[in-house]
């Protein structure tokens, strides 16, 4: 193609762009401002002044590239911005005010016209009214083409085999719509109406106007038959619906319509000389202001990028390997903050300033920690009303659980060692559960132990099916009550199930063992990977057998002296295989319906309960989701979850997957909690969430917000044994939340690590 021909010669002197909203425009400036010998041309097919929406929110760092990039087009945006600091929620009547967040916006339109004239002054050819010609004649003509033409893009559609698009369609209706005064704070206001709940997210763009958006979900707008009238009937009740909050004024529509939101993901974002920019690429939901700040961010890095690089392909490239990462973790933020606002309901009970925060922290971008820098007021309102001690982070309250109290939120969460000789916890256990113990953590977990032989997942697994076991046990329990006091430990119970006789992690995860293999039981004949070990399939005498192999593991775990007892019902070990569909196709009554594939779990649950002692508390892991198709959901998590807790379960212990080889998880910073909050909040029952929480300001953020009650981290603890102690440092806390043992009591402030070289000399005089 020519563009191939003329890309292998150096930088694009000719460029097509299709789209001409602010990331196709700023894309034309910017590679015209960096080569004015280069031909850019520009295909919008509206008119000039056509355009969707009203306000445009941009960020300090996106204004601040922008600045250094083009000072024309920061020195034009600058004398139109709106900025504002505050952000207003409204629960029940009730408004909170949470301040120090700094906000700049101005109208689109406006927007447009300031990058329109910068085009003009610098040659870019603007064609409006213009229908792009197709994308593959675009290619042969340019040496560079941009596909900025939008959510919609036709240039994404036609060459769908190369960038793989995925479009995910949510629940939520919405339109964009404005009124004629300028709000004083970005405002979130909640009505809790006869159809259900909707909200309204708007902010001012000029002196005297602001953005205002009505969203609800599909259900709720579909009862309060916003999708039978005319669009001005819309706005009209829209406008009485959030009367309050509008001060009785009328609404405006600009061709408004109710849309629902769509998330777009491409495989790739180049084919050829093609490359795809802002919403064509990627999209992230209005309720974080994303979409124009993606776009022009997208702009600055291709225009960088081809500058930069030798020739196209190495360009876009470049782009896309810069851009991938920040929009990926955009969009992570983006969807947590969607997924809360479809779930609004779920938080209405909350206290109101409690309400605020969590709508604050919704996305996990803004936390506890940035927030008590923002509006150190507020922050201290919520913790206060949260009952937290003056002076004590979230983290650091106590929690019970039916006889125990925990002196904090902070969970050690189980991690399998594969230490173990013949089951027999050794020195390393010790080591290893003691010095946890010893950081400060409120709760220690041991591994999974095994409740029998043919049990274990490997030869190096633990166990309580012996008394020498047991005894070894209760060497590690005593430590950790005689030198850690104020520590809880607690064991984990389980049963490998088909995903036993495997090697030690680091010889060979799930791999079969070279010789020396046991044979496997489940639920259902399945091998957890093709070609592994065929499990049998458990005869009722055998389910006996395994209920009795548990209740005897916990009369010795009690005689062991543990304080806690979790049953491992997750991650597709045994019990967890009954749980799923994917890994139980029982025909009897132990398979078939959810209330059937719980029975075996629910039968273990009661007899270890029997037997554990009752003022101690007696916990499950489950897997809230198998991250594949037709198997456990979150709604079904919710359901499991009820059944334990109506069996007598004090908490669940919320954690996903590891249940099917061909599993697809969504990873991510704290990617479990939401599943956590969701059976706490529904299912009523304490929890404790789990996965990639790694900083105790998350741990702060989400006790506070009440999407949980305790946090389980692991690999913090391998990195840091006394990752609570140094939380409690950092956080300057010194109450019974985290008591240094006294032998380590002279190491409760960070070392010094070296000269700082302050303070800085006197070079020079302050006055006259």
């Amino acid at each position: 193609m020519a563009g191939e021909v003329a890309a292998v010669a150096g930088r694009p002197p000719r460029v097509a762009i299709t789209g001409g909203g602010p990331g196709g425009l700023y894309a034309a400036a910017l590679l015209k401002r960096l080569d004015p010998a280069r031909e850019v041309t520009v295909w919008e097919r509206n008119a000039p002044d056509e355009t969707f929406g009203f306000g445009v929110v941009l960020s300090d760092e996106t204004l601040g590239g922008i600045e250094h990039a083009d000072p024309v087009v920061y020195a034009a945006l600058r004398r139109d911005f709106v900025r504002w600091d505050d952000i207003d929620i409204v629960h029940r009547g009730t408004r909170h005010t949470s301040g120090g967040h700094g906000f700049a916006a101005l109208g689109r339109r406006r927007l447009l016209e300031i990058l329109h004239e910068r085009c003009r002054s610098l040659g870019v050819d603007l064609r409006f009214r213009a229908e792009a010609p197709p994308a593959a004649r675009l290619a042969e003509a340019y040496d560079l083409v941009v596909a900025a033409d939008g959510v919609h893009s036709a240039t994404r559609e036609a060459l769908a085999h190369a960038f793989r698009p995925r479009v995910t369609a949510h629940r939520c209706r919405y339109i964009w719509l404005a009124a004629d005064f300028a709000f004083d704070a970005f405002r979130f206001e909640i009505a809790e109406t006869e159809h259900g709940v909707m909200q309204l997210h708007a902010y001012p763009y000029a002196a005297d106007s602001s953005t205002v958006i009505v969203e609800m979900c599909e259900e709720v707008w579909r009862a309060a038959g916003f999708g039978e009238g005319e669009p001005a009937e819309s706005v009209e009740r829209c406008a009485k619906i959030f009367a309050d909050a509008l001060g009785g004024r009328p609404l405006r529509s600009n061709n408004s319509a109710w849309t629902t939101f769509r998330t777009v993901v491409n495989g790739r974002w180049s084919d050829g000389n093609v490359v795809l920019l802002g919403d064509a690429a990627h999209t992230a939901h209005f309720s974080i202001g994303s979409g124009t700040k993606l776009a022009v961010e997208d702009a600055l890095a291709l225009a960088a990028c081809v500058e930069e690089q030798p020739d196209v392909p190495s360009a876009l490239a470049a782009y896309e390997e810069e851009r991938r990462p920040v929009v990926a973790s955009t969009q992570r933020a983006a969807r947590a903050s969607l997924e809360w606002f479809e779930d609004l309901d779920r938080y209405l009970g909350q206290p109101s300033r409690q309400f605020a925060f969590n709508l604050l922290t919704r996305s996990r971008r803004v936390t506890h920690g940035n927030l008590r820098l923002r509006d150190a007021h507020f922050t201290g309102a919520v913790e206060r009303e949260f009952g937290c001690p003056p002076g004590t982070p979230p983290m650091f309250t106590p929690f019970r659980l039916r006889g125990l109290t925990l002196r904090n939120r902070v969970v050690v969460s189980p991690m399998d060692m594969y230490s173990a000789d013949e089951g027999v916890p050794g020195d390393f256990h010790l080591v290893h559960l003691g010095a946890r113990a010893l950081g400060g953590a409120g709760l220690v977990m041991t591994e999974m132990v095994c409740v029998s032989e043919r049990g274990r997942i490997t030869p190096g697994c633990a166990g309580l099916y012996t008394g020498r076991q047991a005894e070894a046990w209760r060497r590690i329990t005593d430590f950790v009550h005689h030198r850690a006091p104020g520590a809880a430990i607690g064991v984990q119970l389980g049963h490998s199930g088909r995903k036993g006789s495997t090697r030690l992690m680091w010889e060979g995860m799930d791999e079969p063992l070279p010789d020396g293999n046991w044979p496997l039981v489940a639920a259902s004949p399945l091998p957890y990977r093709p070609g592994g070990q065929v499990p049998r399939e458990l005869s009722r005498a055998q389910l006996t057998d395994i209920r009795e192999q548990f209740t005897a593991a916990a009369g010795r775990a009690a005689r062991a002296g543990f304080d806690l007892l979790e049953l491992h019902c997750a991650h597709g070990y045994l019990l967890s295989g009954f749980l799923s569909p994917l890994t139980n196709h029982r025909t009897d009554a132990y398979g078939g319906s959810p209330e059937n594939r719980l029975r075996f779990p629910l039968e273990v649950f009661d007899a270890v309960r029997a037997v554990w002692p009752d003022e101690r508390p007696m916990i499950v892991r489950i897997s809230a989701t198998d991250w594949a198709e037709g198997g456990t959901g979150a709604e079904d998590a919710v359901g499991i979850a009820r059944a334990f807790a109506a069996h007598g379960a004090d908490a669940i212990d919320v954690s996903t997957g590891q249940v099917v080889a061909e599993e697809r998880p969504e990873f991510g910073r704290s990617y479990q909690t939401p599943f956590a909050d969701r059976i706490r909040h529904e299912a009523g029952v304490p929890v404790i969430a789990v996965g990639a929480i790694s900083s105790w300001d998350d741990v702060n953020s989400l006790i506070l917000a009440g999407r949980t009650d305790l946090c389980a981290l692991a690999r913090p603890h391998l990195y840091d044994p006394n990752w609570t102690l140094h939380a409690a440092a950092e956080q300057g806390y010194e109450g019974p939340g985290a008591t240094w043992p006294d032998p380590y009591r002279a190491g409760s402030r960070r070392p010094q690590t070296g000269r700082t070289d302050a303070p800085k000399p006197r070079l020079s005089l302050g006055g006259r």
